[in-house]
Order: structure tokens, then sequence, then C-alpha cells
């Protein structure tokens, strides 16, 4: 008497690699796109918090401070691929833009995680906080505002 064939495996393998790899290698795609996402966002916060404390510190006057704080870190955004990034948060320690005074400059952006938006409303979005911090001294040899008489 003959015994039946076992059935060949020939083939799994091949599947269950496949089949493996792919629930293996989407989620670590997914965090390494997220991760450099986050990077590239704090990048951008590190350089917008450092350009606005600089461009606000070297203006005559506080709109014009601002208004230059604001390019600046609209454009340091810009250049690492951040859209809609907060405006810069401006505090000093004395009274604004007095030499020697320092400016001390947050910006804050929110790293919406990637297709997980469509989940939720776009308000509950799960998101990662990223925030920079910058301290400006005012220069204590800048030159006057104009109108007003050197100290």
């Amino acid at each position: 008497m003959t015994r039946p064939r076992a059935r060949d495996d020939d083939g799994n393998a091949l599947v269950e690699f496949v089949y493996l790899g792919f629930l293996l290698m989407v989620p670590l795609v997914y965090v390494l796109l997220t991760v450099f996402q986050v990077q590239s966002a704090a990048f951008g916060v590190t350089e917008a918090a450092r350009q606005a404390g600089r461009a606000f510190a070297r203006s005559d006057t506080l709109d014009q401070g601002l208004a230059r704080a604001d390019a600046a870190a609209a454009l340091a955004l810009q250049d690492q691929g951040v859209h809609d990034g907060g405006r810069p948060e401006i505090a000093c320690s004395d009274v604004c833009l007095t030499p020697g005074s320092t400016v001390t400059v947050t910006v804050r952006y929110r790293v919406r995680l990637m297709f997980l938006g469509t989940f939720f409303a776009r308000s509950s979005a799960p998101s990662i906080p990223v925030t920079a911090v910058h301290t400006q001294v005012v220069d204590t040899f800048q030159e006057a505002p104009s109108g007003q008489a050197a100290p």
C-alpha cells in the first residue's frame, strides 16, 4: 500500500515573505516619513525664531519690527516647506528696542500626521507640536530711532 504524497510547499516561502515584508515595511515607511516631516518643521521653526528675533531687534520702530519679524519668520518657514505657520510671539525684557534690552521670540507649529486627518475633524486631527524660542539682544551701540535723541 502506498502512502498518499504530502502536499508540496513550493512557493509558500515567497508568499509569506512578501506578506510579512508588506506588513512590516508600510508602518516603517510611515514612521520615517513622519519623523522627516517633524525634523523639517523643527528646522523651520528654529530658523524662523532666530530670523524673526534678528529682524525685530534691528528695526527702528515697533510696527516696522513686527512687520519684519513676520516676514522673516514666514520666509524661514517657507524655506523648510512649512506652510500655514503661526506668527512669531515677541516679548521684550524692558521697553522694546531700547539698546541693551532683550527680545524673546517664540514660534509654534503643529505637524499634522499624514493620512490620519481624513479620519478626524481638522480641529481634532492628531498632530505633533514643535516650538522654538530665541532670545536676541538689541545692539547697545544701535543708532537711536529717528526722531529721538540719543541717550
